[in-house]
């Protein structure tokens, strides 16, 4: 009975810990094609965010690299040569509304003085000149971090739609867990 008990928990464990955890939006599986993107979060596999990095093994866009000089806000960023970058699908409070300064805290702590990796969606630039990028710092998408935490809405801005759906999961996940600007 022992053997068979053993072997029941070993199975068991590895089920576990070969699958990776993704939010199930309500009423359904999540959005084909998003487990990369659910990865390459804190939630989802990486480690929670600190100034050493992050391990999580998600598959990511390889875009041009960038040194992150400072952080503007919750979404948007100075690079090294002057540039600004503005997170594509993704909106967090602007200055003087409720948790601007934990979303751009959150934002600094994830980037600020560190390379980063910038990966184009349609758009080259907004309206205001800035380079619209998806980030992604050592295996964290920053983008959807922002979301995962409930620092930011998941906003859609066409062409620039590659993860929106993923992105909107992740935000049903945030406003289900109460947590950032959908708590109580």
């Amino acid at each position: 009975m022992a053997p068979r008990i053993a072997l029941l928990l070993l199975v068991g464990w590895l089920l576990l810990t070969s699958s990776a955890w993704t939010p199930e939006p309500p009423g359904g599986a999540a959005p084909p094609g998003c487990e990369a993107v659910f990865g390459a979060t804190s939630r989802g596999g990486a480690a929670p965010p600190s100034p050493r990095g992050f391990g999580c093994s998600a598959a990511q866009d390889r875009g041009g690299a960038a040194r992150i000089a400072r952080v503007i806000d919750g979404d948007t960023v100075e690079l090294a040569d002057g540039a600004r970058v503005r997170y594509i699908g993704v909106d967090t409070p602007e200055r003087g509304e409720p948790l601007f300064t934990e979303a751009t805290r959150l934002n600094r702590r994830l980037v600020e003085g560190r390379e980063a990796r910038l990966a184009r969606d349609t758009s080259e630039t907004d309206r205001f000149g800035r380079l619209l990028r998806y980030v992604y710092v050592d295996d964290i998408l920053v983008n959807a971090e922002l979301v995962r935490e409930g620092l930011a809405k998941a906003v859609e801005y066409p062409p620039d739609v590659r993860f929106h759906q993923c992105f909107a999961a992740l935000e049903r996940e945030a406003v289900d867990g109460r947590r950032g600007i959908w708590a109580p």
